[in-house]
């Protein structure tokens, strides 16, 4: 079967073989809506399911690249930045 394991903070994780995970996949997938089910191969883990809403909460965006480099606790430091200035690349033909 699977190994159960759990940490104060976070849901049920199954770990399954690659072989048993095969063999079971509809009920793997099932388990994935309460917690990441880890597959493993050659006894290591190799991959992870996870609910598809699970998937959209860890995937989505959190603000964009401007606001990112706005929230930077660098913005307004005085930094002196320099241009190499090489030559132009041959152009292929």
């Amino acid at each position: 079967m699977t190994d159960r394991s759990t940490a104060p903070d976070s849901p049920p994780t199954d770990t399954w073989t690659l072989a048993n995970a095969k063999a079971r996949l509809s009920e793997v997938v099932d388990r994935a809506q309460t917690g990441p089910q880890i597959i493993t191969r050659h006894g290591r883990p190799n991959a992870v399911v996870v609910s598809a809403d699970e998937w959209a909460r860890k995937t989505a965006r959190k603000g964009t690249l401007a606001e990112f480099l706005l929230a930077s606790p660098l913005r307004g430091a005085d930094l002196e930045l320099e241009r190499v200035q090489d030559e132009p690349r041959d152009e292929m033909p």
